[in-house]
């Protein structure tokens, strides 16, 4: 008899979600090896034995086996009983339903364009309206434009209005269409004529400073038809915004020329999802762009040098709606494109859309809700107060300014563990290593620290057996040459750590003023909201142990994805949304850390390990 045969065999359901797989699998096998069985990588640096901590997931539903020794020393009770299990180390007694962080899997296996979603009931500016025409004839001579015009008269729209853009084609439309057609109607305006049976589409957009992502929507439905993301083409003339400023400063065409290359590169997003679709660029009638300041400034094609000067003022704070063809983008001719409030200078619209998609404003509780990246926003909402700042955390946590930094590409090392002298990685689709990306850095630069290769000041300690001395200068081998994928060792270095100690503490900084402002304190503190591509996929346990984050119990942190992309998207599909973020800006209260008493004391405080 074979053990599958064998009475005392089970088997069970597992289904992996939001990744939306399922597989079947016996009761002595762990949910790390169902989930590579099922095509899901899940990273584990220590090989499945429990000691690295990665392979994080949370239990939904069904029996699992009890938590082991291993599960108790990196969970609290408080996780536990959330259902926080390594998947390692869990085994299943039923069938079973497993929830997966992002921040588990593999960069090989995630996009940049994921995010925690609410339900929104679509409530979209655009709306369908079915028009049957009469035809044309010698005894009735009205003007196109005139028989729907009276048409939607007599279904109660007031005063209906059509752009020159859509009267180009209309005659043609009509007729091809045999006189049924399907108006979007923007208020009391047509924007585009469409055959019955064609849905009316809408584009959310988050312009990143490093990356782009995109989302190709149903109005009526608020269905995602397709997604994509990309890397800004901008990237290619300053690595932050203060460096794209100057490059609009110091060139006569450089407002243009950045213009220009976003706007192709989105086009080019946009080409994609259509063909993924299988639609046309017509059924796109509604657009939602969000950004920070000069992200927005830069696609609308706005000057940006005064946001390069103090007091570092945006042109213009209020929402924006504006035709495609003025900035570039193919939508549908009559089409809008709506760009959000702006808070201040360095606090754009995609932190407007971030708060609107975790509806932190709206929950009667103290939260710390942080957008991290190339420039990180942080927001403190308790009471009836909202108190945002704006942290230059620099382009470190994308692998620029590190020595063999790189981003999640394969064979970048995003995970690290050290114990004793053993140096274990984990590397984007399991390549050799060629360098280090942000969340391996940020994880090297925490084991670093807690086995003592560094000290609190982020000086390299020349007496631990784990750093070496090679070319007068002191290093941490991570990879040796013989082991990489490119013939060369991959090292941190003392400037490394440093870089890593100014993101850091400018974050940490930012929160300690906003919650000085408050006058808050941590235990006052019910929930700290990371959003943001690096700060989805970072450790947030790394990010304790560096001092970025307060050590404040692991429950407390929700890694919540692209929120800005969400909040897009919500604005996109609800007009009440709309509203809603147009009350946010204007509640915030925008704290300039540059000129805040002390800030520059907090600042070299919160860089120390």
């Amino acid at each position: 008899m074979t053990e599958d045969s064998a009475p005392h065999s089970k088997s069970y359901n597992i289904d992996f979600q939001p990744v939306g797989r399922r597989i079947r699998i016996k009761e002595s096998e762990d949910l790390l090896t169902a989930a590579r069985n099922a095509g899901i990588q899940l990273i584990s640096v220590c090989g499945g034995v429990g000691s690295c901590e990665n392979c994080r997931i949370r239990h939904v539903s069904g029996t699992l086996s009890p938590p082991t020794k291993e599960e108790e020393k990196v969970f609290d009770i408080e996780e536990l009983l959330e259902g926080y299990r390594l998947a390692c180390q869990a085994r299943p007694l039923s069938d079973v339903k497993i929830e997966i962080p992002l921040s588990s899997l593999t960069a090989s296996q995630r996009l940049q364009i994921e995010g925690h979603e609410i339900s929104i009931e679509p409530e979209p500016v655009v709306v369908p309206v079915e028009v049957e025409l009469t035809p044309p004839t010698f005894d009735d001579l009205r003007a196109d434009v005139t028989r729907i015009k009276q048409v939607l008269e007599t279904l109660g729209v007031p005063s209906p209005m059509i752009g020159f853009s859509v009267l180009e084609n209309l005659s043609d439309q009509l007729r091809a269409q045999g006189w049924n057609s399907r108006l979007a109607l923007r208020g009391n305006e047509v924007v585009a004529v469409l055959h019955p049976e064609e849905l009316l589409l809408g584009l959310a957009v988050d312009i990143g400073t490093t990356k782009l992502a995109a989302y190709l929507i149903d109005l009526s439905s608020g269905n995602t038809l397709a997604k994509t993301g990309d890397m800004n083409p901008q990237i290619s003339y300053g690595e932050d915004v203060v460096s794209r400023i100057a490059y609009t400063n110091t060139n006569k065409d450089g407002r243009q020329v950045l213009q220009e290359k976003v706007v192709s590169r989105l086009n080019s997003m946009l080409d994609k999802l259509i063909y993924e679709a299988q639609v046309s660029r017509e059924q796109i009638v509604d657009a939602v762009v969000v950004g920070n300041t000069a992200m927005h400034h830069l696609f609308v094609g706005l000057p940006v040098r005064q946001l390069g000067e103090a007091p570092y003022v945006p042109e213009v704070s209020d929402s924006l709606d504006v035709p495609p063809q003025s900035v570039g983008l193919a939508l549908s001719d009559g089409a809008y494109v709506h760009l959000p409030p702006i808070i201040a200078g360095y606090v754009g619209a995609d932190h407007v859309a971030m708060l609107l998609a975790t509806e932190v404003v709206e929950q009667d509780k103290s939260v710390i809700a942080l957008d991290i990246g190339t420039n990180t926003e942080i927001s403190l909402i308790t009471g009836s107060r909202v108190i945002c700042c704006s942290c230059a955390s620099g382009p470190a946590f994308e692998g620029a300014h590190i020595r063999d930094g790189m981003r999640a590409a394969p064979g970048a090392i995003e995970r690290v563990q050290i114990q004793g002298q053993e140096v274990r990685v984990y590397t984007v689709m399991g390549q050799p290593a060629v360098g280090i990306c942000g969340s391996g850095i940020l994880d090297a630069i925490s084991q670093m620290l807690n086995e003592g290769l560094i000290d609190h000041r982020g000086g390299l300690q020349e007496d631990h057996p784990l750093i070496q001395r090679k070319n007068d200068e002191l290093i941490f081998l991570v990879v040796p040459a013989s082991e990489s994928g490119n013939d060369r060792d991959v090292i941190v270095t003392r400037k490394d750590v440093n870089e890593i100690q100014l993101a850091k503490g400018a974050i940490r900084a930012g929160i300690e003023v906003l919650l000085g402002e408050a006058k808050l304190n941590y235990e006052e503190v019910e929930e700290v909201i990371v959003a943001g591509a690096f700060g989805t996929y970072l450790d947030i346990r790394s990010a304790i142990r560096i001092g970025m984050f307060p050590d404040f119990p692991h429950a407390k942190y929700q890694q919540v994805g692209n929120a800005a992309g969400m909040g897009a998207k919500q604005m996109l599909i609800s007009s009440e949304r709309r509203r809603a973020a147009e009350e946010i800006a204007r509640k915030v209260e925008y704290l300039e850390l540059t000129t805040y008493p002390n800030f520059t004391d907090v600042f070299m405080k919160a860089m120390i390990f």
